[in-house]
């Protein structure tokens, strides 16, 4: 508590960390391989690269400084969500419904990303309706808050969800209602991937091919007189899996089977660039 305000926390260190090693691992990569890759013949060929490597370096900064400053106020006239230089300014007679959900939610994105502990953007919560996510972690509940500047969600930390709760409650005037995710009918709140035992594996598949890809590479390619195009294979690799995982989950909400295809799709590009790499480097 500052004064009457109330500053609320959330459980930012492992997103923050792994948002850092993740870019630096992904986009040091990339920029290295294409570079590595294409000879002072391929300029048109590195600008088309380029350009979109630079435009999403560029929104993943952002999104990643805006993490640093993610979290919320509230006081006796608003609630306030801060993300980056951003103010949302909900003022308590703009609040219509303040819904603590518990459980697993079934959320996908409709325009927005997240990496493991931060979602950000517009989701669709199923059961619920839609979302706009300044978050950390909701897979395990969150708070869902409709007014008439729009519907948002928050995940402040387990020992300020109550604390927050009374304050809006106070000053709000609002009466706090409450659902529980796990316990509404699967009808209603829809087959979550996670569950789905046959995306997950898909998923993990993935993940597997594109690191045994990396680690045939890393030991088969140095000296072995392949052209330097070959490791360009990896980078088109990786930005499929990432291009694919992003709709894959997005297009299971409405067709189960679609995004089996998409997350199979990336598996076999995955495999065949991997053949393709083996052929240059034995042959």
């Amino acid at each position: 508590m500052h004064g009457n305000a109330m500053i609320v926390k959330l459980s930012k260190a492992r997103s923050i960390w792994f948002g850092l090693v993740m870019g630096v691992v992904i986009f040091g990569f990339s920029f290295w391989g294409i570079d590595f890759a294409l000879g002072p013949g391929d300029k048109t060929l590195r600008l088309l690269l380029y350009i979109p490597a630079c435009l999403f370096l560029f929104i993943y900064v952002v999104l990643w400084l805006s993490l640093l400053n993610l979290g919320y106020r509230a006081d006796e006239k608003a609630l306030t969500i801060i993300w980056g230089i951003r103010k949302i300014v909900i003022p308590w007679e703009a609040m219509e419904n303040v819904v603590q959900v518990k459980g697993r939610s079934n959320l996908y994105s409709l325009l927005g990303v997240s990496w493991p502990g931060y979602m950000i953007g517009l989701y669709n919560a199923k059961g619920l309706g839609p979302v706009r996510m300044y978050g950390t972690n909701p897979w395990e509940g969150f708070l869902y808050i409709k007014s008439k500047l729009g519907f948002f969600g928050l995940t402040p930390s387990a020992e300020q969800m109550q604390p927050l709760l009374d304050y809006i409650a106070a000053h709000g005037q609002k009466e706090i209602e409450s659902v529980d995710m796990d316990a509404m009918p699967r009808e209603i709140r829809g087959q979550n991937m996670l569950e789905d035992g046959f995306y997950r594996t898909l998923f993990i598949l993935n993940i597997v091919f594109l690191a045994g890809f990396a680690i045939y590479l890393a030991i088969c390619f140095p000296g072995s007189g392949a052209p330097n195009f070959t490791i360009l294979l990896l980078v088109l690799a990786i930005a499929l899996f990432f291009f694919d995982i992003s709709n894959a989950g997005r297009l299971y909400q409405f067709s189960d089977t679609g995004g089996y295809v998409l997350l199979l799709i990336s598996v076999a590009v995955t495999g065949l660039f991997w053949i393709l790499a083996l052929s240059e480097i034995t042959l």
